[in-house]
């Protein structure tokens, strides 16, 4: 067994900013040789997440905005704020419902994902920020 850890960094706009950050992964994967194991995808940061989804437009431009909206909006009341005197409590729920990794395997070199599903990066921040992901590939 291998591990090969390799970063990706990137800037966003911050409030449901999402980026495909699939070809990435698959150029790491791809330079690395490996043939059969698991890519482990991480975004580093409280307010981040990584899914995976078809990213088309509607999903993209309005439909998860819509979502979390409705479970964590922002500009609501939270303790978060009012204990760091900040406004991104909203962001923090937002990314603990997606949660900040995502394990996906790979045979013959390539990432085992439905012919639609791509892997993204979700900034829930209320500004924009300088990102970084991790990618750990484990395999032979």
């Amino acid at each position: 067994m291998k591990v090969i850890t390799h970063f990706i960094d990137f800037s966003t706009h911050g409030s449901n900013h999402i980026v495909n950050i699939t070809k990435e992964i698959a150029d790491v994967l791809r330079q690395s040789g490996l043939q059969e194991g698991n890519a482990t995808i991480s975004g580093i940061g409280s307010t981040t997440g990584i899914t995976t989804l078809e990213y088309e437009p509607g999903l993209v431009n309005h439909d998860v905005a819509r979502m979390f909206e409705h479970f964590a909006p922002y500009g609501r009341d939270y303790q978060h704020n009012q204990t760091w005197g900040d406004d991104n409590g909203a962001a923090h729920l937002r990314s603990m419902l997606t949660g900040t990794s995502q394990v996906i395997p790979f045979v013959d070199g390539e990432l085992l994902l439905g012919t639609w599903q791509q892997v993204v990066f979700i900034d829930f921040d209320t500004r924009p920020r300088n990102r970084r992901v991790v990618v750990q590939l484990i395999g032979k």
